[in-house]
């Protein structure tokens, strides 16, 4: 059987671009990448239906050195989507020779995202992979150029799609084709596109030479203050917040709270001096329901000992001046 492996997100156009290669009796395997920038949910929730084979493949340590050093630089962000891409495709061709299969494919759509799915960013990043001969893109197939699987007869060109631009209701109308009701809204589900989170991760790597996996996690959370170059302090929203700190805590930092009244938690970085220390626990007060007219006990833990400082809640002119 002709096989493909496809970059499969578990999005609308991931899924038709499959039933497009089923209809010709093509067997699929989609694989899946995930970051602590992307995950698999939405894939791994509609995959169960497409009657393919599925995987799921954690890439942290590849993507996280492309993203510190992307040869076609970033997006409006911190997306560099052109050399993502490129290596999602560079990865799944080599599970390609693995499996003996004979092409790569995605749902990417001409022009559906002008940065990325222009003409030029597709042919681009099919050369950056290795397999530019190899990679197929069934919905807009016959927009262009034709590709090996195609030449060789291994795919019909003529059981593939046109589609181009932004536009959904050309999917949306072969969603009802194939029968399929229940699919994701369409979304970036990439947090390197997100404003917010991209400041952050620009500032860790610029603060930190190693970056964990459990400080990327942090950064989805909480309120996050520069405190000095080396010295950074998160502090919870809520309670979610504070359950995330405790799980992703590894006991070198410090973790501040509130002893009298309910309060964030606030994890700061190890090694920090005594008056950072004395900053963060006003910090947290800040955050706190301890009435900000008085001094407060705040315990500090560093993963062996713990003690009290007494502070006051410092200004909100601090505090904004100190967020990322």
């Amino acid at each position: 059987m002709i096989t493909g492996v496809g970059l499969f997100s578990g999005g609308l156009d991931s899924i038709l671009a499959v039933k497009v290669l089923q209809d010709q009796g093509i067997g699929i395997i989609g694989v899946t990448y995930v970051t602590p920038f992307f995950g698999a949910e939405k894939a791994i929730q509609v995959a169960g239906q497409l009657n393919m084979d599925h995987r799921v493949v954690d890439i942290t340590a590849d993507h996280l050195e492309m993203v510190r050093h992307p040869k076609h630089g970033y997006g409006r962000n911190m997306n560099p989507c052109i050399d993502c891409h490129a290596l999602m495709f560079r990865k799944a061709g080599g599970l390609m020779g693995r499996e003996g299969a004979d092409f790569l494919f995605s749902g990417e759509v001409l022009g559906e995202r002008p940065m990325s799915q222009n003409k030029g960013s597709l042919i681009r990043v099919a050369r950056e992979s290795g397999y530019e001969e190899f990679i197929l893109r069934p919905l807009s197939a016959k927009r262009l150029p034709m590709t090996h699987p195609e030449r060789e007869g291994q795919v019909d060109r003529s059981g593939l799609l046109d589609l181009h631009g932004r536009g959904r209701k050309p999917q949306m109308e072969l969603a009802d084709h194939y029968g399929i009701a229940d699919y994701p809204a369409p979304a970036g589900g990439c947090l390197l596109t997100d404003p917010i989170f991209s400041r952050r991760l620009r500032d860790l790597l610029e603060a930190d030479g190693a970056v964990s996996r459990e400080s990327l996690e942090l950064l989805k959370i909480g309120r996050h203050l520069r405190l000095e170059e080396h010295f950074k302090l998160i502090v919870g929203r809520h309670r979610e917040d504070n359950e995330q700190i405790k799980k992703l805590y590894a006991g070198e930092d410090l973790l501040l709270d509130v002893k009298e009244h309910p309060s964030p938690l606030g994890l700061l970085s190890a090694g920090a001096p005594d008056d950072l220390v004395r900053l963060a626990a006003s910090v947290v007060l800040r955050y706190s329901d301890a009435p900000g007219d008085g001094t407060w006990d705040v315990e500090v833990f560093d993963g062996r000992r713990r003690w009290d400082i007494r502070a006051r809640a410092c200004s909100p002119e601090i505090t904004a001046g100190l967020m990322i």
